[in-house]
């Protein structure tokens, strides 16, 4: 039963004069997750004064979980879906998980659902974002720690994570402008610039991984398709192996570098950037 004292019709009319292009889902969604007709008519109004759909709603879809998001977190994108694929399909039972950059911890909640007996543990130097992370990872024990990168994790950490995920600032700061106001305004400048090539933070993530990887270990990070080449190269400059994975389906990029599975932390080669298989469509 509705709680609105608007008619959907109403609510749609201002949604899509506001720009709305989605305006009768969005309508639908905001109905459904409203207490009471006052909420309604909030709600309305802060979406046609252009705050993320998600942060009206207080929460995203995301990995067929409905992921907590905070006002002035970032809201995890769909593209980034494809990341958590990826890393499911290389996390061993018991898997050690690491989320850098986690945000709201959508992506360490969509592997706690989804992996087997998983230990997950996240990061972040936002504490708005740390605050929402600990409620949406809650439910599965992980741990959720506030600081840059990987200076808050426990130094136990080190030389055991299995799967290491990172959606990292890959936006070039020229770039920034650019954004559609939901993103540029509402969302922190933080989790958005990268930095002149938008690679500043993901060569960081990059730089530090094998000291923290298990032999056999994945590091996964997101960037750009036109990004991708570059980081690729850091990844194998660190030592590890890469390979790059995309889709078109989510318009999603994926650069997965793997801490060789020798003692010696090398399988005698030098490691070689490789671009195939570059689409992944499922």
């Amino acid at each position: 039963m509705s709680v609105s004292s608007l008619p959907l019709s109403v609510i749609v009319t201002r949604l899509r004069a506001a720009g709305c292009v989605f305006a009768e889902d969005e309508a639908e969604l905001i109905v459904s997750t409203a207490r009471t007709p006052d909420d309604v008519v909030a709600m309305v109004d802060r979406r046609v004064a252009g705050l993320p759909l998600e942060h009206v709603l207080g929460w995203a879809e995301f990995c067929g979980l409905r992921v907590a998001v905070d006002p002035g977190v970032f809201v995890p994108r769909p593209r980034t879906e494809f990341l958590i694929r990826q890393a499911a399909a290389l996390a061993p039972a018991g898997a050690v998980v690491v989320d850098l950059c986690c945000g709201s911890g959508a992506m360490a909640a969509a592997l706690a659902a989804t992996l087997d007996r998983p230990e997950v543990h996240a990061a972040d130097i936002d504490s708005a974002a740390v605050l929402c992370a600990r409620r949406n990872l809650a439910r599965y024990g992980g741990q959720v720690y506030e600081g840059d990168l990987y200076d808050p994790l426990p130094v136990s950490l080190r030389g055991r994570v299995d799967v290491l995920v990172a959606s990292p600032p890959y936006v070039p700061t020229e770039a920034i402008g650019s954004l559609p106001p939901e993103a540029r305004v509402h969302e922190p400048h933080m989790a958005l610039d990268g930095g002149a090539d938008g690679l500043d933070v993901v060569r960081r993530v990059i730089a530090a991984a094998q000291l923290w990887l298990a032999p056999g270990g994945h590091l996964l990070v997101e960037t750009s398709e036109r990004q991708a080449q570059r980081a690729a190269e850091a990844v194998a400059g660190s030592g590890l192996v890469p390979r790059v994975a995309a889709s078109r389906e989510l318009d999603a990029t994926a650069v997965i570098g793997t801490r060789p599975a020798f003692r010696d932390g090398s399988d005698g080669q030098t490691p070689q950037v490789r671009l195939g298989p570059a689409i992944a469509d499922d």
